[in-house]
C-alpha cells in the first residue's frame, strides 16, 4: 500500500516514518523547501527521542520520501493522512485553512480513488466540511478520521506499539482501506475501534479534555494544601489507590502546556458554544491553568517580597515537559518573562529547549553551558521541567555556585525534608 502524508510536524512525521517502518512505501508532503531538503538528508528539525533513527533507517531502506509536491505526492496512493496544524484562532476555535486548503489540493491532484484522513486534531463536523471540499473532484475521495494519540518525548513508541486506533468512517470501503493500512500495527493484538466520523473526533478532544481536567483538579487541591497544611503527595497516593481514578496525570506542577492540551481545550469549550451546550467543567479547566502557569512567579515574588528587580534566578527547564524541545505555552515562559518584567536576570538551561528559546528570548536570558552553571551567583534555583538529570544532582556543588540557598521545585521531585537539612529553602506545589 502506497500512502501519502501531508505535513511533517511531530504528527506527521512519526506518521510517515512509523508506517515506512512498518513495511509500507510512505512519501510526506511539506511546503517549506529547507525543511524537506533536511529531512532527506536524515536531520530531524525537532526533537523527538528516536525519531531521527527511525527517519534515517526507513530512508535508507527507499521507503520513506519526502517531497514539497504534493501533486506527485498524491499520485496512486490509497490512503492521505493529513498532519497539517489546527492553531487556535482568537476566539478558541481551531483554526482549519490548512486542513481545508490540503483538502482541496488533494482532491485536485487525486489520479484514483482514494480515501483522505485526518489525523490532525480537528472540530466535530470537519469530515462533513472536507466532503463538500473533496466533491469536486474527478475520482472518489472517501473522507475519513483518523486522530492520533501520540505524546511528545514518547510518539515513536506511542506510534509503533498503539493503545488503540481509532478509525471514523461513515462507510464500508474506507473503514476497509484504514483497516488495512494499521494492520502491520496491530497483527499480535487488535485494538482497532471503528466509529463515525463526529465520535472520532470528539473523542480525541475528549480524551485530552479529561486528562488536562485531572492536571488541573489535582493544581486546585494543591493550592488548597497549602493553606490548610495539607500534603498534596499524601492526597495523591489517597486517591490515586483508587482502582476507579488511577494514577496517571494526579500529579501536581505549574501547569501543562505544549500543543494539545492548551488549544484542544479552548476548541472543545468553543463547540460546545456553538452548539448551546456550556462546557463549564473545561472552562474551569483552562481557567485554573491559567492561574497555575503563574503560580511560580507568584511564590518567588512572595519569597523576596516584591524586591525581584537586581535578583539573579536560575530556571532549570524550559520546555512543557521532559523529552521534547516544545516550549509552546511551556510554564517556563510566563515566569521568565515576568521575572524579566520584574527586573530579574535569567540564566536558563534547558537539555533540549535552548535552541527555542533563544528565539524567542534572544539575548534576554542568559543561557548557560549546563544546568550547574547557571547556578553561578543565582539568588535561587527554580525548577520548571522534570528533566531525569535534574532529579539528583549534584547538591553540594550546587551549594558552592548558589548566591543564597533557595530552591523552588514547581514539580516536586525533589525531598523537602532532605534539602531542608541541607540548609536549603525549600518551596514546592501543596507542600506543607
Amino acid at each position: 500500500m502506497k500512502v501519502a502524508v501531508i505535513g511533517t510536524g511531530y504528527v506527521g512525521l512519526v506518521t510517515g516514518a512509523g508506517l515506512a517502518d512498518a513495511g509500507l512505501e510512505v512519501t510526506c508532503v511539506d511546503i517549506d523547501e529547507d525543511r524537506v531538503t533536511r529531512l532527506r538528508q536524515g536531520e530531524v528539525p525537532f526533537y523527538e527521542p528516536g525519531l531521527e533513527d527511525l527517519v534515517r533507517r526507513t530512508t535508507a531502506s527507499k521507503r520513506l520520501h519526502f517531497t514539497s509536491d504534493l501533486a506527485a505526492a498524491v499520485d496512486g496512493r490509497a490512503v492521505v493522512l493529513l498532519c497539517v496544524g489546527t492553531p487556535s484562532a482568537p476566539d478558541g476555535s481551531a483554526d482549519l485553512s490548512a486542513v481545508e486548503k490540503a483538502a482541496r489540493s488533494v482532491a485536485d491532484a487525486a489520479t484514483g480513488p482514494l480515501v483522505l484522513a485526518t489525523k490532525s486534531t480537528v472540530p466535530v463536523g470537519t469530515a462533513v466540511r472536507l466532503r463538500a471540499i473533496v466533491a469536486t473532484a474527478k475520482h472518489q475521495v472517501l473522507v475519513a478520521s483518523n486522530p492520533e494519540f501520540l505524546k511528545e518525548g514518547d510518539a515513536v513508541n506511542d506510534f509503533l506499539k498503539p493503545e488503540r486506533i481509532i478509525i471514523g468512517a461513515d462507510d464500508e470501503e474506507a473503514r476497509t482501506v484504514l483497516e488495512h493500512l494499521y494492520r502491520p500495527l496491530l497483527l499480535r493484538e487488535p485494538r482497532l475501534f471503528f466509529m463515525s466520523t463526529t465520535s472520532a473526533e470528539l473523542t480525541k478532544y475528549a480524551a485530552n479534555g479529561m486528562l488536562a481536567t485531572r492536571i488541573s483538579f489535582m493544581n486546585e487541591l494543591a493550592g488548597l494544601c497549602e493553606v490548610v497544611g495539607a500534603s498534596i503527595d499524601d492526597v495523591r497516593r489517597g486517591i490515586s489507590s483508587d482502582a476507579r481514578i488511577g494514577k496517571s496525570f494526579l500529579y501536581a506542577g505549574v501547569g501543562y502546556g505544549g500543543s494539545c492540551f492548551p488549544k484542544d481545550v479552548k476548541a472543545l469549550v468553543h463547540t460546545g458554544r456553538a452548539h448551546g451546550v456550556p462546557m463549564s467543567i473545561l472552562e474551569a479547566t483552562d481557567a485554573a491553568n491559567l492561574r497555575q502557569r503563574g503560580v511560580m512567579l507568584e511564590k518567588v515574588v512572595q519569597h523576596f517580597d516584591g524586591a525581584v528587580a537586581g535578583k539573579t534566578i536560575a530556571v532549570w527547564g524550559i520546555a512543557f515537559k521532559p523529552r521534547t524541545d516544545d516550549i509552546r505555552e511551556a510554564p517556563a515562559i510566563p515566569l521568565i518573562e515576568g521575572l524579566l518584567a520584574l527586573g530579574a536576570t535569567v540564566k536558563a538551561w534547558d537539555r533540549a529547549a535552548v535552541k527555542n528559546a533563544k528565539a524567542r528570548f534572544g539575548d534576554k536570558v542568559r543561557f548557560g553551558d549546563d544546568e550547574y552553571a547557571v547556578c553561578d551567583g543565582a539568588d535561587a534555583l527554580v525548577v520548571m521541567t522534570e528533566w531525569p538529570e535534574f532529579r539528583m544532582p549534584d547538591w553540594a556543588d550546587i551549594e558552592r555556585r548558589l548566591r543564597s540557598k533557595v530552591v523552588f521545585d514547581g514539580r516536586n521531585i525533589y525531598e523537602p525534608a532532605m534539602l531542608r537539612g541541607r540548609g536549603f529553602t525549600y518551596i514546592g506545589i501543596g507542600r506543607p
